[in-house]
């Protein structure tokens, strides 16, 4: 399985970059003092659906979508196509991205920025706001629920919102009992990498009253964003349908604007 690999791979890669970085250092990165933009409340504010635009170089299912990825202009050309947030891809092995990318995007665009990785480890809460993060992913299905907890708890500590990511009714549950107020609906299967925008028109009426949920993966069109509002979805996150355009940043005004 795919979702295996990376995770085997992630839990390696962080206790090394603990072994090159410890916590302490990271705390004393810059940024990391630096007050937080509010994540889950652009998207709560924005009119209409909320777009968080992805910049993602490369994935699993794709292998490479974008050739030229200068981060910098493409963080600039979302802020001006009207993002309402950033998700930045970290994951190096599998999706081409590093933590550079999310600091300088959040430098250039203004916007708030979601570190969009693997997250297993509270260490990679400390360095996604060392890095400039005002939210993280967690994904339910990455990790057990003691995992989950601590990560949270990591998170609110931190003063991270929290995109707690699920695909199934199971990881709905977990969510709402972990008290999660920002779910994401990940219309693609992490197993069998099957999309889907049925996933999300069955899963959001169960989110627990008052989260906001966003849904990902599979969003198209400005079509798709009106199906996905219909379910019940405050926020869209897209990537791909963004990335594998010429410019980014247009692609996405032209959505906005019908």
């Amino acid at each position: 399985m795919i979702l295996d690999r990376i995770l085997t791979a992630k839990r390696e890669e962080v206790a090394s970059r603990r072994q090159a970085a410890p916590p302490s250092a990271l705390r004393d990165q810059p940024l990391y003092a630096v007050p937080r933009r509010p994540f889950s409340g652009a998207l709560a504010a924005a009119p209409g659906t909320a777009v968080i635009a992805e910049l993602k170089r490369a994935s699993p299912s794709r292998g490479m979508i974008r050739g030229d990825y200068d981060v910098a202009e493409l963080a600039r050309g979302y802020a001006r196509g009207g993002a309402t947030a950033l998700s930045v891809l970290t994951d190096g092995p599998f999706f081409g991205g590093a933590l550079e990318d999310l600091a300088l995007a959040r430098e250039v665009s203004g916007l708030p920025c979601l570190r969009k990785d693997f997250l297993v480890d509270p260490y990679q809460v400390e360095e996604a706001r060392a890095w400039g993060a005002d939210a993280v992913l967690l994904i339910v299905a990455a990790v057990d629920p003691a995992e989950g907890k601590a990560l949270l708890a990591a998170a609110r500590e931190a003063e991270l919102d929290v995109l707690v990511e699920v695909h199934d009714e199971a990881e709905v549950e977990w969510a709402a009992a972990a008290g999660a107020t920002l779910i994401g609906v990940n219309n693609r299967d992490l197993r069998s990498f099957a999309v889907t925008l049925a996933t999300t028109e069955r899963l959001a009426p169960l989110a627990p009253a008052g989260a906001l949920v966003v849904a990902e993966s599979g969003i198209r069109s400005a079509a798709d964003v009106r199906r996905m509002q219909a379910a019940g979805a405050r926020a869209v996150l897209v990537g791909e349908a963004f990335m594998e355009r010429p410019d980014p940043g247009r692609a996405l005004a032209e959505w906005l604007c019908r």
